[in-house]
């Protein structure tokens, strides 16, 4: 622990002398590996200076110091537009089916899901889907702002995705 308030001590003082009003609060050690906690939203400039000094500690080795990113948050968008039932069958649509057409669509290029997709029939008598999808988004909602009200194919249909505010009971099994 002594030796973490060192390197607290030392990003602060590199931080300090190149006129940065950042600093590193704490370092924890976990499965991820070495995080480092600021005191305010730390830009990417930010963390790559840090990244440099945590290079050049002679205990660490330069090849696993992992690319710095900034937090990332959960943006919930609904899909709506899709049939509940594969064409000429009984058979719901899969979330397995709507992730490879997801996978596939250019709007959804660096996009990363933060869970399954969740499916359920719009009503109970419709043939029409509504598909819960959770992304992983930046601070600034970019992504998920980015999605919002776009159009895509999926075979001759056309979806649109929405904003949600999800509530977490809702999303409780794979597939509703």
């Amino acid at each position: 622990m002594a030796i973490l308030n060192k390197y607290v001590a030392n990003i602060n003082r590199l931080l300090k002398d190149i006129k940065l009003d950042i600093m590193a609060n704490f370092i924890q050690v976990d499965n991820r590996g070495l995080v480092i906690i600021t005191n305010k939203i730390a830009a990417i400039s930010n963390l790559n200076t840090i990244k440099q000094y945590i290079k050049n500690i002679d205990v660490v080795d330069s090849n696993e110091v992992m690319i710095p990113r900034l937090l990332q948050s959960k943006s919930y968008l609904k899909i709506l537009g899709i049939p509940y039932y594969i064409k000429d069958t009984n058979v719901p649509i899969s979330s397995d089916i709507v992730e490879k057409f997801i996978q596939i669509t250019y709007i959804f290029n660096n996009i990363v899901l933060a869970s399954y997709l969740y499916i359920i029939k719009a009503f109970p008598k419709s043939d029409m889907a509504i598909i819960w999808v959770a992304i992983w988004n930046s601070q600034s909602n970019s992504k998920a702002k980015n999605l919002i009200n776009r159009c895509f194919n999926i075979g001759s249909h056309i979806t649109i995705i929405y904003s949600m505010n999800i509530n977490s009971s809702i999303l409780q099994c794979k597939n509703c």
